[in-house]
């Protein structure tokens, strides 16, 4: 895996040019796919390169940062032969770094994720469509790491929450959506949960990246808070 991500950091590099300095002091990035590790039944194929692409429209519109289209780095990945064997020779990394593409890799793994409905009665079905009270609920964690291009380095760890309800009158009938293959989730608890976990990401890396001020502490409180939060799930499951 070290080695994948070495070589990914290396065709990033690859897709800019000009100093490490180049667009103003803006940290250049690129997002890549994201992966995931649970049962979520609204991943699918398609659905990594989407949560990269958000991320990526998320942190241009903060205009703190330079943003590498995702077709340059698939592009280089292609041409490199780098998705598939991650290759790279030793020192690569080093050097490409110096002419500067992406100074930063951005890299996401849905780690878990859990949803719950519960009913509050009041059902009703007409003609085929039905109405239900039902309470829903969703929570999402990636964890998140930013490699530095140069190096190869992990410069930034975080694993990223997001958490989102819905409840009242339901309409079991789908409509409207992000688009792709994540179409059907924009309004349900999932997609809510997925747009707050990317917009905390977006945040968390405005932070760290670019303002380096006392927001850093106020991330790192709310990490030693999570991690006693799981701490205290695990010891309530032995």
């Amino acid at each position: 895996m070290k080695k994948l991500l070495l070589g990914l950091a290396t065709a990033a590099t690859l897709c800019g040019a000009g100093s490490v300095f180049a667009g103003g002091g803006k940290p250049t990035v690129a997002v890549i796919e994201f992966n995931n590790e649970t049962s979520a039944g609204w991943w699918s194929g398609g659905v990594g390169w989407e949560l990269a692409g958000m991320v990526s429209n998320e942190l241009a519109a903060t205009g703190s940062f330079k943003v590498l289209e995702r077709s340059k780095i698939e592009a280089v990945l292609s041409e490199q032969n780098l998705a598939a064997s991650g290759r790279i020779a030793a020192g690569t990394g080093a050097r490409i770094g110096k002419l500067t593409g992406a100074q930063y890799l951005i890299a996401g793994t849905v780690s878990a994720y859990e949803e719950n409905t519960a009913s509050t009665g009041g059902g009703i079905s007409f003609k085929g469509i039905s109405l239900g009270g039902n309470k829903e609920s969703a929570y999402l964690a990636i964890d998140l790491r930013v490699i530095n291009a140069t190096t190869g380095e992990i410069d930034f760890v975080r694993t990223i929450e997001g958490n989102a309800k819905g409840g009242g009158m339901s309409i079991g009938i789908s409509r409207g959506g992000f688009g792709g293959a994540l179409g059907k989730q924009q309004k349900t608890p999932a997609g809510k949960a997925i747009r707050a976990a990317l917009i905390e990401i977006t945040d968390y890396l405005d932070c760290v990246m670019v303002q380096q001020d006392a927001c850093v502490d106020e991330y790192d409180a709310k990490e030693s808070r999570r991690r006693e939060k799981t701490k205290g799930a695990l010891d309530l499951d032995d």
